[in-house]
Order: structure tokens, then sequence, then C-alpha cells
């Protein structure tokens, strides 16, 4: 029997699960909202809010799953990608409880992690092809099993949700733009303006051109009319969320059939997102694929991913020691 205890701090979530033989018990984060006002995450304060909220998340996950901190096995953490700041809190608590309950340690890669999700609820047939979609990634993988997964697609500039992100800022829409974005394009026609795909060969993306072909077209019609954006931003909003969705869909359908896989997934905070979880449920009916999401709430950065990666290396004794350090960015 296995009861690890896990710990995600790698962006602006601080988040602590527990996960006993691979079912997970309790699965607690705390968002912070101090970047609001900035537009964006700033590095700095995120690692303070770390520090502020570390020990009462680790406490309530503990308590939600009932389990005494002596009782358990490993405490797994976020080695990296991330930011340098938010790791090193992540990082520093799990070494320093590990070490006083005498424990190992599980260090966890945070992107395979997300892949992870979608065993939490099931255990998705090998191979399949798994999207990736967050603010800092976006990839196409070859999951060969748990721990054979291969890269054989990524964006080349800016990510779905970075682009998300940005035209959402574009638009005037407060942070974080993505999911405003995409409750507004719910009630507009997806149709109504037509943005240019990218042209990247291969299984890769490209979303940059996408944000800067939105700018100039919505310079160039306030000219015109001021209230160009609120007039017709339910429009917009849709319009822009069918683009990079199409394009997601595309690539995604066109690395599966090269692979010859029968099931195909999500991952990342923008699986998260309406209209990609609609989207790829259709692609899988039109092709015959079986497809795997995780719950909303393994979508963005948590602990409950992080937690059942670890209990994958735990069964094969995948231990790290004291010396581990964060890593910003980490090959996959």
């Amino acid at each position: 029997m296995s009861v690890i205890l896990a710990i995600e701090s790698s962006c602006d979530d601080t988040s602590a699960a527990v996960c006993k033989d691979g079912k997970i018990l309790a699965n607690v984060t705390a968002s912070q909202v101090v970047h609001e006002e900035w537009g964006g995450v700033v590095p700095e304060l995120a690692s303070r809010e770390h520090l502020k909220n570390i020990i009462i998340v680790v406490d309530a996950a503990l308590k939600k799953a009932g389990v005494d901190k002596k009782s358990l096995s490993a405490i797994a953490f976020t080695k990296g990608p991330g930011l340098v700041g938010s790791l090193m809190v992540g990082v520093s608590f799990a070494k320093s409880m590990a070490l006083a309950l005498n424990i190992p340690l599980i260090d966890v890669h945070h992107m395979q992690a997300h892949i992870m999700a979608n065993f939490i609820d099931a255990q998705p047939c090998f191979p399949h092809i798994c999207l990736t979609i967050s603010g800092g990634h976006t990839q196409l993988i070859l999951v060969k099993g748990i721990n054979d997964m291969e890269i054989v697609g990524e964006t080349i500039d800016d990510a779905a949700g970075e682009a998300f992100d940005k035209i959402a800022k574009i638009l005037g829409l407060p942070y974080p733009g993505g999911p405003v974005l995409d409750k507004i394009a719910q009630t507009g026609n997806g149709k109504r303006f037509a943005f240019p795909d990218s042209k990247v060969d291969n299984f890769d993306f490209s979303f940059s051109g996408l944000k800067t072909s939105v700018l100039y077209f919505i310079q160039k019609e306030q000219k015109a009319d001021a209230d160009f954006v609120e007039k017709n931003l339910a429009d917009l909003c849709a319009s822009v969320q069918q683009r990079i969705v199409t394009t997601l869909m595309k690539k995604l359908e066109k690395a599966a059939s090269h692979y010859n896989v029968s099931s195909i997934a999500l991952a990342g905070g923008v699986s998260a997102n309406s209209e990609v979880r609609k989207s790829i449920h259709h692609l899988g009916s039109k092709n015959g694929w079986k497809v795997y999401i995780p719950q909303l709430q393994y979508c963005t950065d948590n602990a409950g991913m992080i937690a059942i990666t670890a209990h994958y290396k735990y069964l094969n004794n995948q231990f790290c020691t004291q010396e581990v350090e964060p890593i910003t960015r980490i090959s996959f």
C-alpha cells in the first residue's frame, strides 16, 4: 500500500493532493488573484503567494483525505518546467517534509503529469496521441506507455493558451482572458469573421500570426467604428476560438492518422475549454477513435496529476535524492 502527498507549485496555483494506491483522496488548490491587476503572472508575487498558501493547502488536503502525515509513504512534487521561484517553494517544502518524516521523494515532470491526468479515472489504450494545450505549451504527444512518451509536434512560437489570453487582452477582456473568451464565445457566431490559419509543416503549430491578424483587424475596424469590439464581441470571441480549435483538431487528426492510433486524449489547462472538449469528441466519433479527457479539476495545474504520476513512479521505485533542484526548462 502507498499513500503519497503531492505538491504542485509550478506557476500561480498552489495545490496539494493525497493519493492512496492510485486513487485520489483529495485535491486542493489555492489560486492566486494577486496577478489580475497586472494582466499576467508576476513571478515574484507568485512565489510569495506560494509561501503563504502551501502549509494551508497541504494541511487541507491531508484533512480532507483523512490521512495523518505519519502514514505517508512518499512525497511528490513538481520539479519543472515552471517559474523558478514558484518551483523552489514546492521543492523546498517537499524536501523538508520528506526529511522530517524520513520518507522518499518523487520528482515529477509537469507536462508528463498533465498527460497522466487521463490515468486518474481510466486506463487509456496504448499507443494514443495526446494533445497537450496550456498557456505555455501546445504539444502532440505519442503516448506508447506510462513511461514511454514522445513529442511529435509542438508550437514554434505562442502556445494556444497564450494566444487565447493575448487576444482576449486585445479585446479588452480581464485576466485570465482565455476562460472569459470561451464563455462569451458560446453566444457568438464562430463563422462571422474568418481569421487566417497558420501554414506550418508536419504536426507543429503556430499562433503568433493569428494574434497579429486579430490585432490589425481590430485596429482597422475601430478606425471606422470606435465601438466595433463592443458591438461584435461575442462573434469576435467565437471566431477566434473557432480558428484556434480548428487548427488544434486538424493537427491532432493528422497525427493520429499518421501513427494509426485508435484513441486520442486531451491534457493541459486549455482542455477545459468548452469548444475544445466538444470538438475532440466530434473528431473521435468521426474517426471511430476512443476519446479521453480529464475531469475539469484535473485540467488546469493541480496536484492530483502530480500524485497519479508519482503513484506509478513509486511502483517502479523511481525516487530522487535530497540534492534535487527545480529546473525551469526540462527536457521531455
